[in-house]
């Protein structure tokens, strides 16, 4: 039977380890749980002293591999709401959570945060050191609500947040899903043409010894290409993928795609109503938080995917501490914002019901880009079927 080296918290805070023997990890947390402990780590002892290599350690490096979902954030601030509702302690509620999750590098972190608010931390502070995890948003509505007496609330509006963002992604990308795969086997039988029908086609077009269009020139040269030089067509599109990444995550790749997709016919307006949907949703949980407007709308702009939107609530933030309104400044970005977000958030001033108003305007929007995704295969398609032939 393996042996365990652990970590474990009792029921009073004391910190205690050792090692124990257990069939798994599992059956281990089960025992210490029957002794009134809680287990926060456990490692394999013979796993450790065979393998001085640990894949799952490089797999830490690349963060891309060892992500928190979105939806294991989601499930964390609605938990924890019903327990701190249910009059837990933060620090028990952690404990009770860390047993919850299934993400590995999740549990890590909800361990070191249970740890910072035993010592004393508040909540708040604790989250800020995990910026990589929670963002602004979760940050400053937790710190708002341990400000105000109200965590419980505020954690509740982050579920619904969090919740409304990801079915519009899941919806989005749903409807990208066909499209894709259609781009992708185009891509595919295009090289399959080229590799295995056109070397055959060429004898042909030998024996006729005439002079080719310049287009069956071209294709007749991209095919020889690809046969002969195979090796350097995968090196050369191995280099084109990577270098395309990493010209995209370049603050000018990233103005010039931003760019691209708002004035394309079909994916300009999608991401409009997307990205408008999205900053009234986090402003209005902002402003019902009591998080100020200005601060409000920094947040609200690292949310958002158009760096050309970011750009206009950070623009925005700072005319609204002159003094300025916040209709009448989104009203100089016509090409962002459609008139009705413009109208309803002057409305919302006009009444003081900025949070209620921007909560309907997202409501509106989210069904309007549910709309256009439900369809959105139906009209790419004909376009696919245009480029394929």
């Amino acid at each position: 039977m393996p042996s365990f080296n652990y970590t474990a918290v009792s029921h009073s805070g004391e910190r205690k380890s050792g090692t124990k023997e257990a069939p798994n990890a599992s059956e281990l947390a089960r025992a210490l749980r029957e002794e009134g402990l809680i287990m926060t780590s456990a490692n394999n002892q013979q796993s450790v002293i065979s393998s001085s290599f640990n894949f799952r350690k490089l797999l830490d490096v690349f963060r891309i591999f060892n992500r928190v979902p979105l939806v294991e954030k989601m499930m964390f601030a609605r938990n924890l709401a019903v327990m701190v509702k249910a009059g837990f302690s933060l620090n028990k509620a952690l404990q009770v959570l860390i047993l919850q999750t299934k993400n590995k590098r999740f549990i890590k972190v909800i361990t070191k945060l249970e740890e910072d608010v035993r010592q004393g931390i508040a909540f708040g502070d604790a989250l800020a050191k995990h910026s990589d995890i929670f963002p602004d948003l979760f940050v400053n509505m937790v710190k708002v609500g341990e400000n105000s007496g109200n965590l419980e609330g505020n954690l509740k509006l982050l579920a619904i947040q969090m919740k409304k963002d990801h079915d519009l992604n899941s919806k989005v990308k749903s409807a990208m899903m066909y499209p894709a795969v259609i781009l992708v086997a185009m891509i595919g039988i295009g090289i399959g043409m080229m590799v295995f029908v056109m070397p055959k086609l060429m004898a042909i077009f030998l024996e006729l010894n005439v002079e080719l269009p310049l287009m069956t020139r071209i294709i007749i040269a991209i095919s020889n290409f690809l046969t002969n030089q195979w090796l350097i067509s995968v090196i050369v599109f191995i280099v084109f993928v990577f270098g395309s990444r990493m010209f995209l995550k370049s603050k000018q790749g990233k103005n010039l795609l931003d760019q691209v997709i708002l004035k394309s016919p079909i994916f300009g307006n999608i991401s409009k109503k997307l990205n408008s949907a999205r900053m009234a949703r986090t402003l209005s949980s902002l402003i019902e938080s009591s998080v100020p407007i200005v601060r409000a709308l920094e947040i609200t702009g690292g949310t958002l995917n158009n760096h050309l939107f970011t750009d206009s609530l950070s623009e925005s933030a700072k005319e609204v501490q002159k003094g300025q309104q916040l209709s009448e400044i989104l009203m100089k970005y016509p090409h962002l914002f459609p008139p009705l977000v413009t109208q309803m958030i002057q409305v919302g001033e006009e009444t003081g019901t900025l949070g209620e108003i921007t909560k309907r305007l997202a409501e509106f929007y989210e069904e309007e880009v549910a709309t256009i995704t439900k369809g959105l295969s139906a009209i790419i398609e004909p376009i696919l079927m245009i480029i394929i032939g």
